[in-house]
Formats: structure tokens, C-alpha cells, sequence
């Protein structure tokens, strides 16, 4: 009887421990398949988490400021945003980039306001709107809703020719958790310039806005030419944004009448001048943020003190090249004493020789005691 109760326990308890195994194995079943699930964009959950950064609260934001620059794709250091105009090799310049992403539904663009700029579904633009208003051709592929659909643009007409500029809106920020100051890039827009039929001066036309945050898992994924001396493609676009490796200059900042530097600075001069001085009111607030330690001042007051040593040296060496001819002249002097002294020295023994003569000759009296 002992027998069958110990066998009867030991059934019991693997009876018990099944339900838990199983439980475990669907545990880690769902783990592996939610790593693995992509969103209706193509992204994986674990690629998104990688360019998902912790922003800092507001709290911890006690300055900011917002600046907005024109990149110039004709100069030479923004060239890599342009090229190449036809897909090489798998490559696609960044407006190629972005209009696949708009035309096959994957990110959602904002209309561009003059003046201003609202992220927000009832400012989302319509991408046969858009696609419609600069006379870009299109097949629609449908979907399972109107808002589902894509669209098909072939290579050649893609107007990657009249993309010559971007605007990018970008806020700089004080982190007081790390006391640094630094740029945060928000949104990007490409601006065509489309010249009339009959010429003229090329009128630019912004497109869109796209925020940055939902490009930039798509933008880490190109890799691109930054340097015509090097052709290995080292750099993503995002690091090329992330890198500060465009040059842009400013052309607005955000202010309360909410007025471009055109429109505050009538002549180019002017423009001109003002844009140092914000780029100078950028560096100088980096800066007044730091206060110098002995070590940097010491360093600085170093070339005083190096200063102040050599003419100690040059006054101690004109010193000591004085001193010589003092000697000289002194022992010159004492030389001629100490001739002088041996010439008496040696002209008074003959003087008294003299007067030893003189006396020897003359007659001597003896004087005795007389009684």
C-alpha cells in the first residue's frame, strides 16, 4: 500500500507542473514573435526603440530657442543631400527618400503655413492634394480604405532637379540635467524652384513639412558620399543632420511678431549682419554657461608672468655686463695705488741711506759726565 501512495503523490505532482510549463513555453513564444512583429510602415519594434530618445521634460528645459535655416543644395558641402539625380546602385538622394515614404503611406507630411508650423491631424496634407498641386504623376494603388492607398511615381518623374533647397526648423536647447546647450532638428521641408514659362528669376515653392522623428528610422537606413576624396559611404543621413556636417544659413528666428529677417532687414547688409549676430548670441550663451577655472587662468596670465621674467633677466644681464668695468676701473685704480704705495716704499729706504751718509761725515760729539 505505501507503494501505490508514493506513485499516486509523484502523478499528482507532474500533473501540477504541466500546466506552468506550458505556460512558460507561450510566455516565450509571445516574446519572440512582439520583438520580431513589424508596424504597417515595415519597421520592427526593436528598430524604432533604437532612435527613440528620452527627451528631456519641460522642467528640465529652463531656455530654448527656436531658429530656422535654408540649405543650400548648390554648395559643395550640401551636395551629398542632392546626388546622385538618378538611383545608383541602390542609392537615392534624400527628396527621393521622402517622397517614397509620403507616397507609400509610411509617414504623414504637414502643410507648410506661412509663419508658422502645426503638427496636427487637421494640418496633415492630402498626398494626392499635394501630389496634384505641383503636377506630379501618379498611379493610385488601392488599399482597403481611401486613406490606405499608395501611390506609384515612376523614376523620371520624380522632379529631383528642382529640389534645390530645404528648409529646416530646428529649436536649440539648455538641459540643465547635463548643463549643455544644443541643437534639436524638428522638421525638414524641400522647396522646389520652378521657373515660369517664360523664365526668370526661379520662384520656390515649399512642399511639406515631415518631422524628423518619424524619418529618421527611415534616413539611418541610406548610407551616403560625403566627400568627393573618399567614396566609401561611412555616413547615414541622419548622421549627416545629426553631425551638423550641412552648412545653413538662418533666415528667421522665433520672435513675437513671428516676422522673417527679410521682412525685419529691408537691405542684405543688414540681413547679413543680423545673422552674425544670432549665430554669435548662440556661441556666447554656450559659453557664459562655463566659468574659467585657475587652470585656464593661469594659463592665461601665463605670458604675463614669462613677459615680466625676461626683462628681470635683460635688466639683471645689463647689470652684471656693468659691473666689469666698475671692477676694472677699481682695480685699475688699486693697481696704480699699489704702485704708487711700492714706488714710496721703495724710495724712502734710500732717503734714509741719504741721511746715514750725510751724518757719517759731519763731526761728532761725544758728551761725557763730567765731575
Amino acid at each position: 500500500m505505501k507503494i501505490t501512495v508514493k506513485h499516486i503523490l509523484v502523478l499528482l505532482g507532474v500533473c501540477a507542473m504541466l500546466p506552468i510549463c506550458e505556460a512558460q513555453n507561450t510566455v516565450v513564444r509571445r516574446s519572440s514573435t512582439a520583438t520580431n512583429r513589424t508596424d504597417k510602415n515595415g519597421l520592427t519594434v526593436r528598430a524604432k526603440t533604437l532612435y527613440e530618445t528620452g527627451e528631456p521634460s519641460e522642467a528640465d528645459i529652463p531656455w530654448t530657442r527656436g531658429i530656422y535655416r535654408q540649405i543650400d543644395l548648390t554648395q559643395e558641402k550640401n551636395m551629398p543631400l542632392y546626388y546622385p539625380e538618378e538611383i545608383i546602385d541602390g542609392q537615392e538622394n534624400l527628396f527621393r527618400v521622402l517622397l517614397g515614404l509620403v507616397a507609400s503611406n509610411k509617414i504623414k507630411v504637414y502643410e507648410y503655413l506661412d509663419g508658422r508650423e502645426i503638427f496636427t491631424e487637421e494640418y496633415e496634407v492630402k498626398v494626392e492634394d499635394m501630389l496634384e498641386r505641383f503636377h506630379i504623376l501618379y498611379e493610385v494603388k488601392a488599399g482597403r480604405t481611401a486613406k490606405r492607398n499608395t501611390y506609384i511615381i515612376e523614376e523620371s518623374d520624380v522632379p529631383c532637379n528642382e529640389v534645390l533647397s530645404y528648409y529646416v526648423k530646428e529649436k536649440w536647447i539648455f538641459d540643465q540635467r547635463s548643463s549643455t546647450c544644443y541643437p534639436v532638428i524638428e522638421a525638414i521641408c524641400p522647396v522646389l524652384h520652378r521657373v515660369g514659362d517664360f523664365g526668370g528669376e526661379a520662384v520656390r515653392y515649399p512642399m511639406f513639412w515631415a518631422r524628423y522623428d518619424d524619418i529618421r528610422p527611415y534616413l539611418a537606413q541610406h548610407y551616403i558620399i560625403t566627400d568627393n576624396m573618399n567614396n566609401v559611404r561611412n555616413y547615414t543621413y541622419d548622421d549627416f543632420f545629426k553631425l551638423r556636417m550641412f552648412t545653413g544659413e538662418i533666415y528667421k528666428t522665433q520672435n513675437l511678431r513671428n516676422m522673417s529677417l527679410v521682412q525685419l532687414y529691408p537691405t542684405p547688409e543688414a540681413q547679413d549682419s543680423a545673422r552674425k549676430v544670432i549665430e554669435g548670441q548662440l556661441q556666447q550663451f554656450d559659453r557664459s554657461l562655463w566659468v574659467a577655472g585657475e587652470s585656464e587662468t593661469a594659463t592665461v596670465q601665463a605670458p604675463k608672468s614669462k613677459t615680466e621674467e625676461n626683462k628681470s633677466h635683460t635688466e639683471s644681464v645689463d647689470n652684471k655686463a656693468e659691473e666689469p668695468t666698475q671692477v676694472k676701473s677699481t682695480r685699475s685704480s688699486r693697481g696704480s695705488t699699489q704702485s704708487t704705495v711700492s714706488k714710496t716704499k721703495s724710495k724712502s729706504p734710500k732717503k734714509s741711506v741719504k741721511q746715514r751718509s750725510s751724518r757719517s761725515s759731519a763731526p761728532t760729539y761725544s758728551v761725557r759726565r763730567t765731575r
